[in-house]
Parts: structure tokens; sequence; C-alpha cells
């Protein structure tokens, strides 16, 4: 069974922050594919909905630790390395346009503090990621962090509603990448979604 985490951070001050589209895009998709309710794994220290993908049992994983400890959330599923191959992680990333994402796998963690986590706590990066744009970009399409705010703040600052509606429109589009890494494998879906 395939594993999707999405990350971000718990509590209702980042609900609607950069920093937490991974949880944002899953709830999403969870709620438009008819998942279960999110249940809490208290020994996971985390919320998990299950439901199907592409005609496959899926469970969705939404650490409920902060960032940098995402990975106390991941490693007791890592049993083995062939256990590795069935985990997605969705996260933000400043360096897509809002609106965009891309398919990754096996990378570093670009300075991400919840991949790094991750990465460290399983002690591979051969996993699958969903990196979801998250910076805003200027009239003609370049990337573009606000004047006087630096990463860190431009990540923690809530999404304006144009920008949220983007993020809905990219978790469709990232379901249905999910959809055929469940059924048709992570390189077919980077060849087709990347």
């Amino acid at each position: 069974m395939f594993t999707v985490i999405g990350l971000g951070n718990p509590g209702k001050e980042y609900e609607s922050t950069r920093h937490n589209t991974g949880r944002i895009v899953l709830e999403a998709i969870a709620k438009k594919n008819n998942f279960s309710q999110w249940k809490e794994d208290v020994k996971l220290k985390a919320f998990i909905a299950k439901g199907e993908l592409g005609g496959k049992k899926v469970q969705f994983l939404l650490p409920n630790n902060f960032m940098n400890n995402s990975g106390t959330s991941v490693a007791p599923l890592i049993t083995s390395p062939k256990v590795l191959e069935t985990i997605v992680v969705v996260y933000d990333d400043l360096d897509i346009a809002i609106g965009g994402m891309k398919i990754s796998y096996d990378r570093s963690s670009g300075g991400h503090n919840g991949l790094e986590s991750i990465i460290k706590r399983v002690k591979s990066q051969k996993f699958a990621r969903i990196r979801v744009g998250i910076c805003p970009v200027t009239p003609s399409g370049k990337l573009k962090i606000p004047t006087g705010l630096g990463r860190m703040d431009l990540l923690l600052k809530d999404f304006r509603e144009p920008e949220y509606a983007e993020i809905k429109k990219v978790s469709k589009k990232i379901g249905e990448a999910l959809e055929m890494i469940v059924s048709e494998g992570r390189p077919k879906a980077m060849t087709l979604f990347n």
C-alpha cells in the first residue's frame, strides 16, 4: 500500500500558510476521492485517512509534529527498502511558481526542513516526492519574493485568495499524478507530469 505524506505544521495559525501546502493538497485530494475521516494515530503522531486511487488502496498521512520533526512520523513505517518505494512526500517548494508542480526522486532535501528530517530519519533519499510551487510571480511569469520578505517570512505567510485558488487547481493535477504513481509507476508519472 502506498503512503502519501503531506508536510506542514500543526495548529490553526499555520493552516493557510504556504509552508502547509503539502497538508492543504492532501486534504483536498482526500475529500475529492471520498477517503475515510482523518483519524489520529498516536504512535505515529500523525493524522491518517485511507482510500483508493487508481483502484489501489492508499493512505494519506499528515505528521502532527512541526515541520523539522516530520521524519519521526514517517520512520516507523519504513521497515525495508521496498517499503520506501511506496512512499510519496508532498511539500511546498519556493523555487517553483504557484500553480506548478514537479515529481522527483532520490534527490537531496534542497534545504527543505521537513524533507531533510525524513531523509535523516529513514536514512535514505530513495523515495518519490511531489514539489508544489508556492512562489509568487511577476506579471511576466518570473518568480518573485515580495520586497522586504525573507524566504522564511514568505513560507509562514498565508496564501492570498487568488493564490489559494491556484493551489486548489494544482491539487487536482497532483491527485492525477498520484493516481498514476500508484497504478502505473513513478517513471511514467514523471514522464507525463514533469
